[in-house]
């Protein structure tokens, strides 16, 4: 039997590096608490991601929750459903209702021509996705958002990396939010970050990810504990050192994906924007069945009888939860339903050998004919 390959693999840094990085936390024995790693790799991100502020936190899912707390937010936030479930969950653990905006058939983020129509007195805040290191239409959201005055904070967790005419995705919004979760392109096992721009902004992130606490005696605000520890902080340090490298083998087995894949009617890839630079963090390919003869369920099945297992990335809606029925409406999102049908995650990861992907095009090849 084929050794297993899945749709992602962790990235790892030299064992040695790792150990090396850690050794002096046995000596410190400080472990938590926005410790030596804990700043080093904060100071290490705000100059990679080009921004002027970032906090740190337990893991992405947290870094939205407490975003839109500390948005003091209140009614409707305008989302997209073609995303990871935690986007959703936050709004509404955070006491705000989702309306959701269909996505763009090209880019699969907000499509921003249809925003306008569903902004409300109830609208306070605005929360597109960026998905698989493709970026929203940043320009067109911020100016519907400054001319309604709303709140714009970006699901980032696909996008780490990714930069928008020389700027890094961080800087756009009133806040970006990062999860570096063990299968993304950069991680720091679990974890997740907050780039954002009011520093009054700051300090309630900060009172909200450390129990409200302010100084030994102070406790200013009700607050979670969402503190990343010295040890995630290590692995980020270590993983920031090779993240070009990484992205760098990440684009070259997009390439290849391309140069079997692209030009098959039917089979549609994620499209190269222009004035962006990818991270390439997944290979998104949907299959119209009605063109090319075989639906993204028949290739799914035909690649795990290969033992390589793809990802059925976003599938269903999160609008289509049952923990959301009677509340939400897929069918307002036509083309976001179309996609979440449509739409296979292949392989990828820097360790993935380009015959390994050779194999994987064949495979769908054949089964296309």
């Amino acid at each position: 039997m084929t050794e297993e390959i899945w749709v992602t693999r962790s990235a790892m840094p030299p064992m040695q590096e790792y150990i090396d990085e850690i050794s002096a936390l046995w000596d410190s024995r400080i472990l938590t608490n926005m410790g030596v790693k804990h700043e080093q790799l904060r100071r290490a991100l705000r100059g990679y991601l080009g921004v002027d502020r970032i906090d740190l936190l337990t893991n992405g899912h947290m870094a939205l929750e407490l975003s839109l707390q500390a948005m003091q937010l209140r009614g409707e936030v305008i989302t997209t459903p073609f995303t990871f479930a935690s986007t959703t969950h936050a709004i509404v653990r955070s006491g705000l209702t989702p309306v959701f905006c269909d996505i763009d058939a090209q880019t699969y983020t907000m499509d921003a021509t249809r925003l306008e129509a569903l902004i409300t007195e109830r609208t306070s805040a605005i929360v597109p996705v960026h998905v698989y290191g493709t970026v929203c239409d940043v320009g067109q959201i911020e100016r519907i958002a400054r001319a309604h005055r709303l709140k714009v904070i970006y699901d980032a967790a696909h996008a780490f990396g990714v930069t928008y005419r020389g700027a890094g995705v961080g800087s756009f919004g009133d806040a970006a939010c990062f999860s570096f979760h063990a299968t993304k392109v950069f991680h720091t096992i679990e974890g997740g970050a907050v780039c954002f721009r009011e520093p009054a902004f700051g300090e309630r992130l900060y009172q909200l990810k450390n129990f409200g606490i302010m100084g030994p005696e102070r406790v200013e605000a009700v607050g979670a504990n969402a503190k990343m520890n010295e040890f995630c902080a290590a692995m980020g340090l270590c993983n920031l050192r090779h993240i070009d490298e990484q992205i760098a083998r990440r684009k070259q087995i997009d390439a290849r994906y391309r140069r079997w894949l692209s030009g098959i009617p039917g089979v549609a890839l994620r499209v190269l924007q222009p004035d962006v630079q990818s991270n390439y963090a997944y290979f998104p390919v949907r299959f119209d069945k009605a063109v090319c003869g075989c639906s993204r369920d028949e290739i799914d099945e035909a690649l795990r009888r290969e033992n390589i297992f793809p990802r059925k990335y976003f599938y269903p809606l999160t609008s289509a939860f049952s923990c959301y029925r009677g509340a939400c409406d897929a069918d307002k999102t036509p083309v976001a339903q179309m996609v979440s049908e449509q739409i296979l995650a292949l392989p990828l990861y820097p360790e993935l050998p380009l015959d390994e992907v050779d194999r994987i095009c064949r495979i769908v090849l054949r089964r296309l004919r």
